[in-house]
């Protein structure tokens, strides 16, 4: 027991500090993430040694991942889902489904370094949308049509290889596989339906469950760590992976209260990212193996490049060919395309079923959770340069002072101007949207976002810009002098 408190205690000396460090480097360019992956690396079994992941502190890791697959879960909106942009989604992933598997079955290098199975695949079709929520909360993307293009198709960038993992990694027939994922989607209706029910006919015991939740009985979390706990636990008696159990828990609890409860939220954010989901992560990064991924260098490279060019590509693809939804600029797609490169997650997860049944090599998995690790770090500093440097149209800045050097810094300030009203635009958009989808026309909140939203107009007309055009300056703008 003293073994398991003293890793839990650094473990949480890690957590706590990762946040001060983190405001501490100029531009918060590196995401708490990378660093508890990193000090995980660093302070487990093939660094210093310090942190032991034993059964106890495996478990609380484990759980870590069920709140990260839940938040995940929880973030989806169904009616999105099943949208365009979540059918645009669907089709995009299984399409990188595709280019993965020709890649690994007709590239030698990947046979040669063990990468040969589903496993190796599915690793190559992964976003990591639990990661990447904190990450976009932190920039102020959740709720621009950005954000939102991410978490459509991040969506089935995690959804998708959690259902392959439980179809093509199965030890059982094809049958067999069938017929659990059936009885699990069963029970998971049921889950769903009941409450949901409860809920909208005004049930005692729903109301009884909401009016106590604030109370000392804190009966919709306690409800809410129940069905996660039971949902994980049916996925470990069908031999499914944990994450499907989450991700199923966050999904049903969004169709359960579709409109959200703050609270509840606010409370299972405090567990999560307060607690368990950095376990998680230190715990992640004490699996990997530096040395092994030193040893293999080219290994981590080329997975790393070829996630950008299996997963990116066909993202910003889907969105440049797509007519039906409001086109996005060439910069603010290629922002999505990076962001849902992400991976990490699903990456541990897969690798770790992997080597547990034999068709991977420990070095192999933590070069790829390694690689994964990258990622988490790349993608979203690459999409964040690309989301707030291409806002300001850099290119068209220099044009313009290369004409009149002389006004180089009101040129500058107008173009930081722009970016910052396109920012707000987005984001009071967004607002608008969802108010008036949930029947909202009415509420404060929709009238003042329309008023700001004509207030940034009018300021983006008098610098001489079409407020409904204004994703991309013409070729030859020049701000007004005045």
């Amino acid at each position: 027991m003293t073994q398991e408190l003293v890793s839990l205690t650094i473990i949480m000396a890690v957590a706590a500090l990762s946040p001060i460090v983190v405001q501490l480097v100029p531009g918060k360019f590196i995401p708490q993430t990378v660093l508890l992956l990193a000090a995980g690396a660093a302070l487990g079994p093939y660094g210093f040694g310090v942190i032991t992941v034993n059964d106890a502190v495996k478990l609380l890791s484990e759980l870590g991942l069920a709140f990260l697959f839940l938040l995940a879960g929880y973030e989806i909106n169904p009616k999105r889902l099943a949208g365009h942009q979540g059918k645009m989604g669907l089709v995009t992933w299984l399409v990188t489904l595709a280019i993965a598997w020709a890649v690994i079955t007709l590239v030698p290098f990947f046979s040669k370094q063990g990468m040969n199975g589903f496993a190796a695949i599915i690793t190559l079709t992964t976003t990591a949308l639990g990661t990447l929520m904190p990450i976009l909360k932190e920039r102020n993307l959740e709720g621009t049509p950005v954000g939102d293009a991410i978490i459509s198709y991040g969506t089935w960038g995690e959804l998708g290889p959690v259902l392959a993992m439980a179809v093509l990694l199965s030890t059982r027939t094809g049958w067999q596989t069938l017929l659990i994922l059936g009885a699990f989607l069963a029970i998971c209706i049921i889950c769903a339906a009941v409450p949901a029910k409860a809920r909208k006919t005004g049930h005692i015991a729903y109301r009884f469950l909401t009016e106590n939740a604030n109370t000392s009985s804190q009966t919709m979390m306690r409800m809410t760590v129940f069905l996660l706990i039971f949902l994980v636990t049916i996925s470990a008696l069908f031999d499914l992976d944990a994450v499907l159990g989450a991700f199923a828990a966050g999904f049903i609890l969004r169709y359960i209260i579709p409109d959200g409860m703050q609270s509840l939220e606010t409370k299972l954010e405090g567990i999560g990212y307060g607690f368990l989901i950095p376990v998680f992560f230190v715990v992640s990064g004490a699996a990997i193996n530096v040395q092994a991924v030193v040893g293999q260098p080219a290994l981590l490279i080329t997975f790393i490049a070829m996630l950008m060019l299996i997963r990116a590509v066909p993202v910003y693809l889907a969105m440049s060919l797509d007519k039906k939804e409001n086109p996005m600029s060439t910069h603010h797609r290629v922002t999505v395309a990076l962001y849902c490169t992400t991976a990490l997650p699903v990456i541990v997860a897969v690798t770790s079923l992997a080597v547990k049944v034999g068709t991977m090599q420990q070095t192999t998995a933590s070069t790829l959770v390694a690689a994964g690790a990258v990622t988490v770090f790349l993608m979203p500093l690459l999409g964040s340069l690309t989301y707030r440097i291409a806002d300001s149209h850099p290119v068209t800045a220099l044009r313009e002072i290369a004409r009149t050097p002389a006004d180089w810094h009101r040129i500058m300030h107008d173009h930081a101007q722009v970016r910052a009203l396109l920012r707000h635009q987005d984001m009071l958009d967004s607002m608008t949207t969802d108010l008036k989808a949930n029947g909202h026309r009415d509420d404060h909140r929709f009238i003042l976002a329309k008023r700001a939203r004509r207030e940034i107009s009018r300021r983006l007309e008098e610098l001489g810009l079409d407020p409904n055009k204004t994703d991309r300056l013409p070729r030859n703008y020049r701000y007004p002098k005045n």
